[in-house]
């Protein structure tokens, strides 16, 4: 196996990962990550079968597990309950409880309340130019998973904030100053969550809260530090990937100069999955080995870890013609972007819906719209999103 070397954190990278990824994809389907000190799989066919094997899993064997200092417990007593962070009975019974409750008909019935928000919030920009990102790519999800939720739309603010915190601590730019910073907004997130569900449960209302407490199977149900850990995930997971994904067309369509037809009835799914494929919001994601297995000529060992390297493989040339070209007309195929098998991400269709929505809306109400100056990409990895999206129009 080869090894390479490649800070994650290098302005460079942060701004353009992509010739790296083809580096790496080109010494292998596997290679060995120096900085990360971690295997990682770069082709589009060895990502797949790690997301569908059944071998290999999101949570650490417990033999292998590191103690947790008790400084960062409030961030990890909240991972502890958590489905993505869960494999086997547990994790089956809490997706199955949160998709009884988070239906494909309850996501579909948000259309016309997204589309009407899109509206407003275009009605609110400043007459001549804006910071896109912050005044409508940020605000359409997190107002969205809000009312879906039932929260209050007046925490959105801090919503978004303890959100930010909270995932920081996956970023390869982790410092002590940010566990404490998410060891804060863990607490305040856990707090706020605590008082809204025992109001939902002498209140009940006509939202996912509600829903969830409600949701039974087995005659099981959530209990309270599972109902906290899933609310704040979809909140955490209902806005930072659509919020991404969103800034990220928008940059494409303008740096590509793509004809809006694209955006039309006929078009409009396949110009999504063909940007969530061209610079997706994840670009990596790890899982454990449960058994020895034997992967693209490497032997995995119980409790060694791989990394999914989402944005290599969304750009495998085995796997598309051209891959390095953004080309809305493409013929649509399965992306990794949103991952897949049993941990597919439960909110994949309303990030869609959002950008099906949000997007066309936006260029058709902003017909004169245009970058204002090249937008930057954060330092945010293995997340990867813009730090700000100034436009005119």
């Amino acid at each position: 196996m080869k090894h390479i070397s490649q800070s994650p954190t290098d302005p460079d990278f942060v701004q353009n990962p992509y010739p790296f990824y083809d580096r790496a994809r080109d010494a292998g389907p596997l290679v060995f990550w120096e900085d990360y000190n971690l295997i990682c799989a770069t082709s589009y066919a060895v990502v797949m079968m790690l997301f569908k094997d059944r071998r290999f899993g999101r949570e650490c064997p417990p033999e292998f597990a590191s103690e947790i200092p008790d400084r960062l417990r409030p961030f990890y007593d909240i991972e502890a309950h958590s489905m993505l962070e869960l494999d086997g009975p547990r994790h089956k019974r809490l997706r199955s409880l949160v998709l009884r409750a988070f239906t494909s008909r309850r996501i579909a019935a948000m259309g016309p309340e997204i589309e009407a928000l899109c509206h407003q919030l275009i009605d609110d920009l400043p007459v001549e130019g804006c910071d896109l990102l912050e005044a409508y790519c940020t605000r359409v999800p997190v107002v969205v998973i809000c009312r879906l939720l039932g929260v209050p739309e007046t925490m959105a603010d801090d919503l978004l904030a303890w959100s930010n915190a909270m995932v920081a601590m996956y970023q390869a730019r982790r410092t002590r100053a940010i566990e404490d910073a998410a060891m804060r907004a863990s607490t305040a997130f856990r707090n706020f969550m605590i008082r809204y569900i025992d109001q939902r449960r002498s209140e009940p209302g006509d939202d996912l809260i509600t829903s969830l407490i409600e949701a039974e199977e087995g005659g099981e149900k959530l209990s309270t530090d599972e109902l906290i850990t899933t609310c704040i995930l979809l909140l955490n997971a209902g806005h930072e990937a659509t919020v991404h994904s969103l800034g990220i067309a928008v940059k494409t369509l303008l740096e590509q100069k793509t004809p809006l037809d694209v955006l039309s009835n006929a078009a409009i799914d396949g110009t999504i999955e063909e940007s969530l494929r061209f610079d997706p919001p994840l670009h990596m994601f790890t899982r454990y080995a449960y058994e020895e297995v034997e992967v693209a000529g490497h032997t995995f060992k119980r409790g060694d870890q791989v990394a999914l390297l989402l944005g290599a493989a969304n750009r495998d040339p085995g796997k598309w013609d051209d891959p390095e070209v953004f080309n809305p007309a493409r013929p649509v195929a399965t992306n990794v972007a949103f991952g897949s098998g049993v941990h597919f991400c439960v909110g994949a269709p309303l990030a869609r819906l959002e950008l099906k929505i949000a997007l066309p809306i936006l260029f058709e109400r902003l017909p004169g719209l245009k970058l204002d100056g090249a937008p930057q990409y954060g330092d945010v990895y293995h997340f990867h999103g813009l730090s700000g999206l100034r436009v005119t129009y």
